[in-house]
């Protein structure tokens, strides 16, 4: 699965058949309704930092990652990029990231 969430840019057009999420509660009922379907397959998830107008539904996105640390979810497979322009959130997602032993993408 390709999860893309921000809360303005669209997904990249790049032949990859990407789920947009624009709040938090989006992006965790995908990643649940996901993992219910298919706990073996990889999932790949490409972040901003400010949620913006949406941040109502559950914070900055940086929650997404925080929730996934929490979770005892069946796949952890997972694979991230930060398209964020924050350049402070993306160093403390990426502390989140590397502490769970996940990958970051380029």
């Amino acid at each position: 699965m390709y999860l893309w969430v921000d809360d303005l840019r669209q997904p990249p057009k790049d032949g990859n058949d990407w789920l947009w999420a624009r709040s938090v509660l989006e992006a965790k009922t995908i990643i649940i309704l996901y993992e219910r379907r298919n706990e073996r397959e990889p999932i790949y998830i490409d972040l901003d930092h400010d949620a913006g107008d949406y941040a109502w539904d559950g914070g900055d996105y940086i929650e997404v990652l925080k929730w996934l640390e929490r979770q005892e979810l069946p796949n952890k497979d997972y694979t991230f990029h930060l398209h964020t322009q924050n350049p402070v959130g993306r160093d403390n997602m990426r502390a989140i990231i590397n502490s769970n032993g996940w990958v970051e993408s380029n």
